[in-house]
């Protein structure tokens, strides 16, 4: 078991509020900065709390496209850069060394709010070659996410989708969906939209560890419950299930889901891409070091004897005897509790009215 000395400035050490305990620099740094404890360091001044910062970003475009065979979904908008919920797992981190900065802290503390993002959404919609087809909002980072309740960027895309009945999926852990029921429950009527709430535990304590900034899981629950009542069809991610951490919890998530009118589910196993392996292994030293090898050992049986497996096809559920496990018991609970294992439900794509362009003289006609 490795132990960390609390008064050494030099290691990984919790910081509360979140998920990281490190700023490691990206893999696309020429340069490293290695800390020395100068001694000047009490412990009753406490550890220092890196304050959100937030910078502003006028997209080019904003409707990404995919291809990969592992994800349903051909598009989707991420409003923002980063994400301050802090999920220590989050397989997005890596993406914040294309920006020079580290997918450690920086990644929940350095973000990026694309304020122009319903002028291009609005732009892109109103092209005569574009198609119709869902669009997915979370995909990459959370669009409700805490700096969501000033910014209001996701609010004003739903808007634009609203206003021309295009069909949007949602995925969130935050409880902060609610606020857009009066957009969402209009569209929902027309079958234009649909939510996923990911919840991979429902031990309080656990995720104010993994997932900081996130809303307790108790309360995504209860927003299933309020979205369900507003007749917005719901479904659960268990997502990401992390053997020996939060494996225990399918069945009782599904069960609670379920309970509260959740219709569909789907689960991912854990991803450790790029930085993320380490950052994830400081994670299990400070947290549970008595059960962090025996994690990374069940992780290495689902990816090959490898930390991690970009491969289609087995990135998101491994492969082996224990990813086998995984996959019954989340069949057998979703039977049991009668929830659809389809990652998407059929939206309509057939009432999509393009926007107008905007013209000097738009507003006389």
């Amino acid at each position: 078991m490795r132990t960390h000395d609390p008064d050494d400035l030099t290691r990984p050490t919790r910081i509360k509020g979140r998920g990281a305990a490190s700023n490691r620099e990206g893999r696309f740094e020429a340069l490293a900065t290695t800390l020395e404890d100068d001694g000047w360091y009490h412990e009753e001044a406490g550890r220092p709390r890196p304050p959100t910062q937030v910078a502003i970003e006028r997209a080019r475009s904003i409707i990404s496209r995919n291809e990969s065979p592992d994800i349903p979904f051909t598009q989707s908008i991420n409003p923002y850069r980063g994400c301050e919920h802090g999920c220590n797992y989050c397989y997005a981190r890596p993406t914040h060394s294309y920006l020079n900065l580290s997918p450690g802290l920086d990644f929940e503390t350095r973000l990026t709010a694309k304020t122009n993002a319903a002028e291009r959404l609005r732009s892109e919609l109103g092209k005569p070659g574009y198609v119709c087809e869902p669009i997915t909002l979370g995909a990459n980072t959370d669009a409700y996410q805490p700096i969501e309740r000033e910014y209001r960027i996701t609010r004003e895309i739903i808007e634009v989708l609203h206003a021309c009945n295009h069909p949007l999926t949602i995925i969130t852990k935050n409880a902060l969906v609610e606020r857009d029921l009066d957009l969402l429950g209009p569209m929902a009527a027309k079958n234009l939209v649909q939510v996923f709430v990911s919840i991979n535990a429902l031990d309080n304590h656990l995720a104010s560890t993994l997932e900081p900034r996130a809303s307790a899981p108790h309360r995504r629950l209860q927003a299933i419950g309020n979205l369900v009542a507003a007749g917005v069809p719901c479904g659960v991610l268990v997502s990401p299930i992390i053997p020996a951490v939060t494996d225990m919890h399918i069945e009782h998530v599904l069960e609670q889901a379920a309970a509260l009118g959740a219709r569909i589910a789907g689960y991912t196993v854990l991803r450790l891409p790029h930085e993320l392996k380490t950052l994830f292994r400081e994670w299990l030293d400070l947290h549970v070091p008595d059960r962090a090898e025996h994690v990374m050992s069940l992780i290495r049986q689902m990816r090959g004897g490898r930390d991690y497996d970009s491969r289609f096809g087995s990135r998101m559920r491994g492969e082996g005897a224990y990813a086998d496990l995984i996959r019954q018991r989340f069949r057998l609970a979703c039977r049991k509790h009668g929830i659809g294992r389809s990652r998407e439900l059929t939206l309509d794509t057939s009432r999509f009215v393009a926007p107008k362009p905007d013209t000097p003289q738009g507003s006389l006609f």
